[in-house]
């Protein structure tokens, strides 16, 4: 069995759910190569020496532009601050390696679009950490909206919001920069968009509008010093989609008392189908007829959740829908698969972003396709 050898930039709270996902993927698939952590890289040499150590990397680099040229890595996954993404995956393709980037892909559209060209162009895999859909109870619903169980699609319903900057005097922070992050439409929000396009299918209009509603924040923590913030802290929008769908999306990271409720609600002429991510082993399913929705509980009948439990209700978490979506990146790597979304898919993702932002700039419909 040949080796493949994966290279790790970035040692932070996704640094560390992707190590853990390579590592468990070593363990809970048989997958047709051997996964070697060959390489970790981070700005501060002695965390990357003791990351590495840690997480079961072979070598450690202070340099990332290192952890590329080394050879013994074939696969570059990118867990960085979102202004990074579009140096490192660019200078990961021109080394002909493979490149797994979180998401957002970048912090413009005109840098996600030289990403995919140059990606294109080289030939190489390229993958986005959009991890949510690769929960097997989003795979079921995509199963039962194709096989026509809900009818025609007639809209969609989406919200993701979380409370970590609730707080105003929460400090700023890298997210809080336009020129390093974008919001919550680019922290949370693109996770939503990119749902939105998995589950529907495109979207060609948007009218959307954002709100900063903390103009400042302190400079640490505890600080009277103050830094303006430009980003958006909650979004708005209205969707129109190819196939006739209507939709709303709103995402906001200021919302007391949720920590993770991606959620959404696809309504049909034949039923609804309603999800939450923190309840991310059930769908509610209502048919027409019924009188409420019944429950449908994760099961090892869905594909990837008997990997982790033979028996149904006993529950995946985070980290299983970061290790199924390396599954998928390897199976890709190797030609034995397509799955998951690559630059161009998330380019789309960015794409719709910008038009969310320039609709809410401009007070009006914005063509998606004209962008």
């Amino acid at each position: 069995m040949r080796e493949l050898g994966i290279g790790l930039i970035g040692t932070g709270f996704m640094g560390r759910a992707h190590a853990l996902a390579f590592n468990n993927a070593r363990a809970v698939f048989e997958l047709p190569v051997h996964l070697k952590l060959a390489a970790l890289a981070d700005a501060d040499t002695e965390r990357a020496q003791r990351c590495a150590t840690a997480w079961g990397f072979a070598q450690a680099h202070g340099d990332w532009q290192a952890l590329i040229d080394d050879p013994a890595v074939d696969v570059v996954a990118i867990t960085t601050p979102n202004h990074l993404h579009f140096p490192m995956a660019m200078a990961a393709i021109a080394a002909g390696k493979a490149v797994y980037c979180e998401k957002p892909l970048a912090v413009s559209l005109e840098q996600a679009d030289a990403m995919r060209q140059a990606a294109r162009k080289a030939g190489v895999v390229t993958r986005v950490g959009y991890n949510y859909q690769h929960n097997p109870m989003i795979g079921l619903a995509r199963q039962l909206i194709a096989e026509g169980d809900l009818g025609d699609i007639i809209s969609f319903q989406g919200e993701f919001s979380e409370d970590f900057m609730a707080d105003p005097a929460s400090p700023w922070s890298w997210r809080c920069e336009v020129g390093h992050a974008g919001g919550a439409l680019a922290d949370l929000g693109s996770h939503l968009l990119a749902m939105a396009r998995y589950l529907v299918g495109d979207v060609t209009g948007v009218c959307a509008d954002t709100q900063t509603v903390h103009a400042q924040r302190p400079a640490v923590n505890g600080s009277a010093e103050q830094k303006a913030i430009a980003v958006d802290d909650q979004v708005h929008a209205l969707l129109r989609f190819a196939n006739g769908a209507r939709g709303t999306v709103s995402s906001s990271w200021l919302k007391h008392g949720y920590k993770n409720h991606l959620s959404f609600e696809i309504s049909g002429t034949k039923g609804t189908l309603a999800f939450d991510q923190e309840r991310l082993n059930e769908l509610r399913l209502c048919r027409a007829g019924q009188d409420g929705f019944q429950r449908l509980l994760a099961g090892p009948a869905l594909p990837g959740y008997a990997a982790f439990s033979p028996a149904a209700g006993h529950q995946l978490g985070y980290n299983e829908l970061k290790t199924l979506e390396v599954q998928e990146l390897i199976m890709a790597v190797t030609g034995q698969g397509a799955d998951g979304t690559d630059f161009e898919a998330a380019w789309e993702v960015e794409r719709l972003a910008t038009a969310i932002r320039v609709a809410a700039q401009e007070e009006r419909w914005v063509n998606v396709n004209s962008l």
